[in-house]
């Protein structure tokens, strides 16, 4: 289930990479920021859905 976590955190980062580029006006940045919150978010939502939030119990 660490998996979820850490696709979480690619997603929140490119986020903030989106954000910081807009202010740069770096629109390449931004494209691939945003295909990667977007590749990462679904997958971070696809993994809770099918598998569940992490407790961290086993």
């Amino acid at each position: 289930m660490g998996t979820v976590i850490i696709f979480a955190l690619v997603a929140l980062l490119a986020l903030y990479g989106m954000f910081r580029t807009l202010r740069e006006k770096n629109v390449l940045g931004f494209l691939f920021g945003l295909a990667t919150a977007a590749v990462f978010g679904w997958f971070t939502i696809m993994t809770i859905l099918h598998q569940g939030i992490p407790t961290g119990t086993h």
